[in-house]
């Protein structure tokens, strides 16, 4: 009988990826250059936008979806033939920073209603130690009737993709992978290993392979904290913190992580799956918590040190003009999933500061339905600070004049990444960074 990597190949049996966001959809297109693809996704106007080779995320080119083996569908009636099930939906946390789970277990349902004896299931969405195995699979053995492992099998490979990072593509990154057994671990690094171009490693476990990803943000979430509460100190003393990290990182052994908000859908996400895992188990992490708490905070913070900023040059709060550069979570992506520049503006219109964000990639529309707010069109100073907050391209090669001539001869200029700091003698403002 046919392995089922050998069952692809053939052109016998489909690769269903679940899920077509910023993961998904990568790995469904890398699929399709060899291999019969079927991309689902819960959503009708995602899926229209993608049938005309159209990336809702505003990541992939229209290019890369010519001439690629894949169909794109909304109808769960119509993965039912597939062999193979990925699994690359979302797993935010909820407004009490707990894991939410709905997108996950909503699509192993989905796999549980289409599955047959002999297919797979693999999972790339980031969760816990154990959510594979004790979460989703009893889900799929309940609809359908078929046991893990004996009828179907079943393993984890943690996503890899990096928005915005086109140094990086998805075949350049290498992979981890892990099944339930020798034979499904054997399957999954044949598929794998036929896209990607980096190699792949073979986890142990699903479990390993499950702690593998969470660790690697938890611990970048860790290390980034750090540098805030040093970045925090080195203020109050007048050091520029990114002067000390350049300076430090002379040394071999340092490793050179910067100051800033932490965002997005990995690293200000994860741990807190690490954590609720560890609660789960009686243990309290202290350093994984402390790390959240003291990164989750810093946007108030960058947004007080404004206020006190406004306060020192004797401006009337609620009069004041503010410009916020930058509104995704990080550069050079359409990309405002838990971005934390959102907490920004928040706290300044809290204390009824006039607040303008722009940005070159987002969209205004999904910042008013996700946040409530939308972003100015175009610049219209001058203002009495300007916060730059994400170091889009369009914003790393200013002139040192341009802030001097979008502020006021009073105002101030927060530069959160530091890209100006060498400059700041020639802005004529006051200037700050992390």
């Amino acid at each position: 009988m046919m392995e089922m990597f050998d069952r692809v190949a053939a052109g016998e049996k489909s690769i269903c990826v679940i899920g077509l966001g910023y993961v998904g959809l990568p790995i469904a297109l890398e699929f399709a250059k060899k291999f019969n693809v079927v991309g689902f996704d819960i959503n009708p106007e995602r899926v229209a936008l993608m049938q005309q080779g159209i990336d809702p995320s505003k990541e992939i080119e229209a290019a890369e979806f010519a001439g690629r083996k894949i169909r794109f569908t909304a109808d769960a009636g119509e993965i039912q033939e597939c062999g193979v099930y990925i699994v690359a939906v979302p797993t935010p946390i909820n407004d009490a920073n707990e894991p939410d789970l709905t997108p996950l277990l909503g699509a192993s349902r989905t796999v549980g209603n289409a599955i047959s004896k002999g297919d797979y299931v693999i999972y790339e969405s980031t969760t816990y130690p154990g959510c594979t195995e004790e979460d989703c699979v009893p889900i799929i053995e309940e609809l359908s009737g078929l046991k893990a492992v004996a009828d179907f099998k079943v393993g984890y490979s943690p996503e890899r993709i990096n928005p915005g990072d086109k140094a990086r593509p998805l075949p350049k990154i290498l992979k981890i992978v892990s099944g339930c057994d020798e034979e499904s671990l054997r399957n999954i690094s044949k598929l794998y290993g036929s896209i990607i171009e980096a190699g792949i490693h073979e986890a142990t476990t699903i479990k390993v392979a499950e702690a593998a990803k969470i660790i690697e943000n938890t611990q970048r979430d860790v290390n980034i904290s750090l540098m805030n509460e040093l970045s925090m100190i080195f203020n109050k003393m007048n050091i520029n913190t990114f002067d000390v990290i350049e300076a430090a990182g002379t040394k071999w052994n340092f490793h050179k992580y910067t100051p800033g908000l932490v965002g997005g859908h990995c690293i200000g996400v994860d741990p807190y799956y690490l954590l609720h895992k560890a609660e789960m188990l009686g243990l309290h992490p202290r350093v994984i918590a402390a790390g959240r708490f003291t990164n989750d905070s810093m946007a108030a913070h960058i947004a007080q040190v404004a206020i006190k900023k406004l306060n020192a040059l004797g401006k009337v709060v609620k009069d004041s003009r503010i410009l916020i550069m930058g509104a995704t979570f990080k550069e050079n992506v359409a990309d405002i999933r838990n971005s934390k520049i959102v907490d920004i503006v928040n706290e300044l219109k809290a204390f009824s500061v006039n607040v303008e964000v722009v940005d070159p990639h987002a969209s205004s529309e999904e910042l008013m339905h996700e946040y409530g707010f939308s972003l100015t069109e175009g610049i219209k100073g001058p203002y009495d600070g300007i916060i730059l907050a994400v170091s889009h391209e369009e914003y790393t090669h200013l002139e040192s004049d341009w802030f001097a001539t979008h502020t006021k001869p009073d105002g101030f200029v927060l530069d959160l990444k530091g890209l100006y700091r060498h400059q700041q003698g020639k802005m004529q403002r006051d200037y700050w960074c992390l």
